[in-house]
Formats: structure tokens, C-alpha cells, sequence
């Protein structure tokens, strides 16, 4: 890669370095038309009736400067499933940001996190307004690259980034992706939205926050009813403006992280990146209703040195009154955004358990690995069908080594155990996506986990079917082209496709 503008002269941080962040099958690819009848080795169970979707940053244009793996345009990759017969595609997220960007020829919005670090990052914070004062950019239709989350809720395909609001896309009848545009259910939400909303599987009610780095409320909280209609927003007191990238609910609870990780946009000023730790703040958890309509009733409790960037589950134990939670604690936590201060060759991911008793007001922390098991578990999921219940497993990427990801682990959070599947020399992939075998099994690992694997040797990538019970292989697909490794996925059935908006 060929990087033209003279500001990569100055060394770039490792964690904004474009040779670092888009190299190998973190480099983007072109899109492609669906192509149907792929080679399947062994057999597609019957639940698999339907559509994976894979979200993931994928790069428009060269990158000039400084850029992020998080700052690519949004790309989601299909494989849709009928029995044997399987078709792949992949398509860009057409945001306002990337259609104008197109039109142009050129980028012009600046990227959030590689660009927006320091001195440069306040000089395109400046050339940004000064384009919108003169009528060459909205940036109220919108900045977003929506390259992050997915979800499949009241009938539409979202895709999702923390910096604007959701993009309705759509499967089309040729089994492709195209984009319907900003999503903001009936004209109510007028504010970004986190990547990681929570469908609760019994009411079918979806949870989600916003947070804004610039003026408060710099956290609100609000939820949809199962047919898309928004509650209040609930404003949620923060003092400082902090990034909550995901958070967690249980049947009665939603649970709120107020962790390290905060924005401070001055440090663009003395050169450094805005995202950083603060080692003065504590951590902390808030919990209060799903149903409510102000912050009033919300308790805070204390969790120190606590950073999760995603969490796997909540659920409520009544009897200890407890609230139970379960993350990867990441350390550093700013590993991602910074690595000045990180003699560390990667953040250490460390599968968590955290215990929240609403009467003392104290927490607790656990390791759910033994010591001598320990890995780096970042990425996954539990079964869907029990979120905000109590569940006994997770699968969870492997991701050694950091970045990559060279397995796939089923974790029994109750005593520890794990099975895992390894994906074989110089093979790799990314997030584990585990799919119910129906609804009404009785065991909660029945199913299947979903993942997407590149081979660094052949650079040929596969979709490969996991059994969950066993965590054995049960079928491959060979794809027609390579899928850079992403974020975060969903699966729609074939029933509920029929129903698509």
C-alpha cells in the first residue's frame, strides 16, 4: 500500500497505522454479485434454513493518513442457506457518508478514530465545519460507516455503528443486500444509537443507549416495543462523556457500564488521541428497570479496574440478590485505541464474572477460566434464546494471535470447562455466531455456530458449521472470493425473511 499524503511521514501509533490496521485479511475487498451452488462439504442442518449476515469495516478508498480498523465503511457479507444449496455476496452499506464520498471521488468526512488524533485530527475538525458553513457537506444526514453491529428486529435488517443512526438494509429476492437508508423508526429517534441493542426473547422488546462525547446528557437509554414504536429516552447522569459500547440486560434489569474509557477531546490539542483511560475514574455498573421513565430509582456499584468491551449475559439470581454479569475484561483498557503506554504485545481478554448485589451495593469479580486455561476471549455470544437468563455457555472467539482470531471456544460458565476448535495453521476467523436449533429444545447448547475462516496460505476463505454440543466440524462452504475478517453478525430464518420489511 502505497500511502501519498505527506502527513505519514510523521510515525504513525501502531493503533492508527494504516500497514497495520488493513494489512493481510484485514484489507479490504471488492464487492461481488451473488453466486449460487457453492461447494458444501458434508450437510447443512435444516435450522440453518435461511441467511447469515456479517458486518465489517471495509475501506471505500486508500487511507492518506492516520486509520483505524474500526474506521472502514460498512460491508455485510451473505451467505444464504437452503439445504445444500448456498450462494455468498457482499455488499457496501450505502450511507450518506460513503454515497457522498462516492460522488465526490474522494473522502471527505474525516475518519473517527485515525483521523481525529492529534494536531491533524483538530485541523479536519476545523476543515469539516468550515465545509458545512459553506453548504458542501450535512453532516446531519449523517456521518456514519455502519460497520459494526447487525440486528434483525420488527421485520428489518439494521446495521449499525455508535456514530449515527441504524441503516435499514434489505435481502433482496436475488439474494443480495441493498440499502433502504437511515433507519429512524417513524421518525423518533433523532440520535445515534450503540451497536449493540438487546432483543429480550420472551417480550420481544429491543433495548438500546446513545452516548455523545460533546454535551449532555452524554448517556441516554431508551427501548422499542416488539412492533417498533420508542419509549422516552431516559437521561442517565454521567459526568464526563464515556464510551459505552455495549451493555447488558436481564429479565427485569438493565445494567449500564460507566467504565474508564472516556472522551477527552483536549488531547487532540497536545497530540495525542481523544479516546483515553483515566486512571482516576472508578468503574462502575448502573442498574434500574427496563420500564422506567427516569434515572431516579437507578443504584450505581462500584466494579475497580473494570473494562468490558462487550458483554455475553446478564441474568438475575434472587435469592443472594445479586445481578449477574458476564464480560471479557479487557487490560489495558485503551489497548485498542492507544498503545503509547502498552508494553503489551495485545490486551489481555480475560472471560469474567461479576456479581452485583443490589442490597450491599458491592461487586465482585472472578476469572471464569483457571489460570493455567486462561485465554484471550473477545468476540461471541450465548444462546439468544436465553438472553437476559441464566445460561451455562458461551462461545467465544479465540483471538491469539492478537488481532486474529485462530478458534472458536464453548466455555461452561459454571465450572470452567471449555471444548474448543482450533482452525489449523495459519487459518483464521472472527466471531463465533451460535443458532438455536429451533425454539424449544431442551438443551441450550443444541444448535450450531456459524463462522467464517480464511486460510493466510491459499487466501481462500470458507464458512464452517460447527456442531455445538460436540464443537466438531459438520459442514464446510468454499466461497467464491475472500472475506476480510469483521465484527459482528445475526442470522435471519427463512420464516421470518418472508416477513421482511
Amino acid at each position: 500500500m502505497v500511502l501519498v499524503s505527506w502527513e505519514t511521514r510523521i510515525p504513525l501509533p501502531k493503533t492508527i497505522d494504516p500497514r497495520v490496521q488493513i494489512s493481510g485479511n484485514f484489507a479490504p475487498v471488492q464487492e461481488q454479485s451473488p453466486t449460487h451452488n457453492l461447494k458444501v462439504n458434508g450437510t447443512m442442518p435444516d435450522c440453518l434454513t435461511g441467511v447469515y449476515v456479517r458486518n465489517g469495516a471495509n475501506p471505500l478508498y486508500e487511507p492518506i493518513s492516520g486509520h483505524h480498523l474500526f474506521d472502514g465503511d460498512g460491508m455485510v457479507h451473505v451467505v444464504s442457506i437452503h439445504g445444500n444449496s448456498v450462494s455468498y455476496s457482499c455488499k457496501l452499506t450505502e450511507t450518506h457518508r460513503l454515497v457522498h464520498e462516492r460522488e465526490t471521488g474522494h473522502p471527505v468526512f474525516p475518519k473517527a478514530i485515525g483521523e481525529l488524533h492529534g494536531h491533524f485530527g483538530v485541523v479536519r475538525l476545523i476543515l469539516l465545519y468550515a465545509r458545512s458553513l459553506f453548504g458542501l457537506v450535512d453532516p446531519n444526514k449523517g456521518m456514519g460507516v455502519a460497520n459494526a453491529g447487525l440486528i434483525y428486529f420488527n421485520n428489518r435488517l439494521l446495521a449499525m455503528s455508535e456514530d449515527d443512526l441504524p441503516y435499514h438494509i434489505r435481502v433482496t429476492s436475488s439474494l443480495d443486500i441493498e440499502t433502504v437508508g437511515r433507519y429512524d423508526f417513524f421518525g423518533t429517534l433523532g440520535c445515534a444509537m450503540i451497536a449493540h441493542p438487546k432483543i429480550d426473547p420472551v417480550s420481544g422488546e429491543m433495548f438500546a443507549l446513545s452516548y455523545d462525547v460533546v454535551r449532555k446528557p452524554y448517556l441516554k437509554y431508551f427501548k422499542f416495543s416488539k412492533d417498533g414504536r420508542k419509549s422516552k429516552e431516559v437521561e442517565i447522569g454521567l459526568d464526563v462523556p464515556t464510551m459505552v459500547h455495549d451493555f447488558a440486560i436481564t429479565e427485569n434489569y438493565v445494567v449500564v457500564p460507566d467504565q474508564q474509557v472516556v472522551f477527552k477531546l483536549g488531547e487532540m490539542i497536545k497530540g495525542g488521541s481523544p479516546v483515553v483511560y483515566d486512571k482516576n475514574k472508578m468503574s462502575r455498573f448502573g442498574i434500574f428497570s427496563k420500564n422506567a421513565t427516569t434515572s431516579d430509582d437507578m443504584i450505581w456499584v462500584d466494579s475497580p479496574e473494570t473494562f468490558c468491551f462487550h458483554f455475553w449475559n446478564a441474568w438475575e439470581e434472587p435469592k443472594t440478590n445479586e445481578v449477574i454479569v458476564i464480560g471479557s475484561c479487557m487490560n489495558p483498557p485503551d489497548s485498542i485505541f492507544n498503545d503509547s503506554n502498552n508494553n503489551h504485545h495485545h490486551p489481555d481478554c480475560i472471560l469474567s464474572e461479576i456479581r452485583i448485589n443490589l442490597k450491599t451495593r458491592k461487586s465482585t469479580k472472578r476469572p471464569i477460566l483457571q489460570q493455567s486455561h486462561q485465554l484471550n476471549l473477545e468476540a461471541g455470544m450465548v444462546n439468544r434464546n436465553k438472553l437476559g437468563r441464566k445460561t451455562r455457555y458461551a462461545y467465544l472467539a479465540i483471538a491469539e494471535p492478537w488481532p486474529k482470531v485462530c478458534g472458536v471456544a464453548k466455555v461452561d460458565l459454571v465450572n470452567g470447562e471449555i471444548k474448543k476448535l482450533t482452525y489449523g495453521e495459519e487459518r483464521y476467523g472472527g466471531e463465533p455466531f451460535f443458532v438455536p436449533n429451533g425454539q424449544n429444545s431442551e438443551r441450550e447448547d443444541d444448535g450450531y455456530v456459524l463462522v467464517f475462516v480464511h486460510d493466510e496460505k491459499t487466501w481462500k476463505s470458507e464458512l464452517w458449521v460447527v456442531n455445538a454440543i460436540t464443537m466438531e466440524m459438520e459442514a464446510c462452504v468454499k466461497l467464491p472470493s475472500r472475506v476480510p475478517y469483521g465484527f459482528h453478525g445475526t442470522f435471519i430464518s427463512e420464516k421470518d425473511l418472508a416477513h421482511q420489511a
